[in-house]
Parts: structure tokens; C-alpha cells; sequence
């Protein structure tokens, strides 16, 4: 995939809208294409059991949708691994990975891992910590990247019963307000810090990824900036609930989207730092993890 440059400032993200379909419809449209569903995980004992017997039973059981079920446990303290591999998944630990790469940290380092213990030619993301998943949302991500090969990413968007807005917290009062002064072009992406999205592992192993929690605003923008928005599509999945995080933990990911998004500006990285800190008003100073890891493809 490649566009000429001069034409990706006018371009904007795709809103798909999906005539009716059916998982085995998307399933037959794979001609050939496998597809890896990848969950990155800690401390989820409680949830991943039933989303990996849910995808097992439903997407790869009774529809030959996914070819492949991993999930990269990351140095949890409960049974998430062992009850995911009784649900019929394979999991991962991130030190294997780490061993053979370096020790890392964080959600995107989790997710670029993931990318080395897969192999499909699809790569579909599902935060483990869901409690309304629906295999349909699978078909949903997958069907847009068989339908059009100029499609690199499929964001989901979906109604958070919980939620007053759109996006959370952190993408209404920080991803939306850079989004809109610095990259006009991802603007009408509803909610571009969910955790349940699609790409082409061609696309995907190009790519940089930032360990901590600027990964997925990190991906966007950095998608967008070699191919164009328009490679970017969104489609709506339905409703989504799942657990939340305090206050102070949003602090430090909301800190990590924004840092991660001042890095990458048009005109250049506004940061003074390299490695910029969150300044807590007790006085406490928390390093933001601002480390990427390396394209995939130049370690295979």
C-alpha cells in the first residue's frame, strides 16, 4: 500500500456501514486469508475465560472465521494464563518474547508481542477485560480489510451504556482536542483509543509501536501518515461494557496518548523531554513510557 503525499491532507477516516452479513458470509470471503484474534492480557482471570470460549466455539468451531486464538499473558498475578488455555486459547508469556527481544513494558509493548507469537495474514485486537463481547464484532473488523485491500486499520466503535459521550474520558478531554488542532484528518474517529481493532499484518509489521499507552493513537497517526486516513475505516460493533480505571490511572494514560501525540505533530515533536514525566500534585513524579518498539518486519 503507498499514496501520494500531496493527497492525504485532504483525506478523512471511512465510517463502513455493513449491509447484513453473516459470519459464515465473511468466513467464505477469506479466500485463502487467515486471520489471528490476539488478546492482550493481565490480572484477567475473571473475563477471559468466557470470551476465549466464545471465540472458540462460535469463530473457529461452528464458522471457520479465525485461524488462530493467542493470548500474550502479561506477567499476571492470577490464573488469567491458565484459564485461557483451558478456554482453547494459546497463550503466550511476555517473557518468551522477551527473551529473545528485550524486556519491555506496557499495553503496546503486549500488543507488538502479540504480532510475533501470531502468524495470520489479519490481526484482530479484543481487550481481555470485556463483558459484552458478541462474535459478530470479529466479522464485523474483518469483513472491511476482505472487501477493500486499500483498507489498512478497522477501528471499532461501539455504545457505552456507562458513558456520557462518545469515547471515554481520556479520548473527550485529550485524543479529541489534539486530534482536532494537529490531525484534522482522524477527527471522525468516534473512539480511537478502543481496544478492539483489525489490520493487514502486511501494514501492521511496518510499524513502530510505543510500549505504553500512546499505541493506539501511535498506530493511527502513523498509519495515516504513510498511506493516507482513508486507509483508517471505523465501524460500529454495538455495545460495548467492560471494567474501568480510576481517575489516577487515567492520569497516566491520558499523560502517555498526549505525550504520544505531541511526539508525532506535522511540524515536529513539541516535547522538551525525551523522557517526560506526569508531575503529581503530592509532590510524586511518574516516568511516561514513550519507548517503541521496532517494525516487526526487520526482526523476522
Amino acid at each position: 500500500m503507498s499514496q501520494d503525499p500531496t493527497k492525504r491532507s485532504s483525506e478523512r477516516v471511512r465510517h463502513v456501514e455493513l449491509a447484513a452479513c453473516s459470519m459464515s458470509e465473511v468466513a467464505d470471503a477469506k479466500r485463502g486469508q487467515t486471520v489471528s484474534v490476539c488478546i492482550p492480557c493481565r490480572d484477567e482471570a475473571a473475563t477471559i475465560g468466557q470470551l476465549c470460549t466464545t471465540i472458540r466455539h462460535e469463530l473457529m468451531e461452528r464458522v471457520a472465521l479465525v485461524d488462530e486464538l493467542v493470548v500474550v499473558d502479561d506477567r499476571s498475578t492470577d490464573d488469567t494464563a491458565g484459564v485461557a488455555a483451558g478456554a482453547g486459547a494459546m497463550v503466550v508469556p511476555i517473557e518468551k518474547i522477551h527473551l529473545e527481544h528485550g524486556d519491555g513494558n506496557g499495553k503496546g509493548n503486549v500488543l507488538w508481542a502479540s504480532l510475533l507469537a501470531s502468524h495470520g495474514d489479519i490481526v484482530v485486537w479484543i481487550d481481555g477485560d470485556i463483558t459484552s463481547f458478541e462474535p459478530e464484532w470479529v466479522a464485523r473488523l474483518v469483513a472491511p480489510l476482505l472487501d477493500d485491500p486499500a483498507i489498512a486499520l478497522v477501528k471499532a466503535f461501539a455504545h457505552r451504556p456507562q458513558k456520557m459521550g462518545g469515547g471515554g474520558r481520556t479520548t473527550e478531554l485529550v485524543a479529541r482536542p489534539l486530534m482536532s488542532l494537529y490531525f484534522p484528518e482522524l477527527a471522525a474517529l468516534q473512539q480511537p483509543l478502543s481496544g478492539e481493532y483489525a489490520g493487514r499484518r502486511s501494514v501492521l509489521e511496518e510499524l513502530h509501536f510505543v510500549e505504553g499507552w500512546g499505541v493506539e493513537m501511535g498506530l493511527l497517526i502513523d498509519i495515516a501518515q504513510r498511506y493516507g486516513a482513508s486507509a483508517i475505516a471505523q465501524i460500529d460493533v454495538g455495545v460495548r461494557e467492560h471494567f474501568h480505571r480510576s481517575l489516577e490511572s487515567l492520569s497516566v494514560q491520558a499523560a502517555e496518548v498526549m505525550a504520544t501525540m505531541l511526539k508525532r505533530v506535522p511540524s515536529g515533536s513539541l516535547l522538551d523531554d525525551e523522557h517526560p514525566v506526569l508531575r503529581r500534585a503530592d509532590g510524586s513524579r511518574v516516568h511516561l513510557n514513550l519507548a517503541e518498539r521496532p517494525p516487526v518486519a526487520t526482526l523476522r
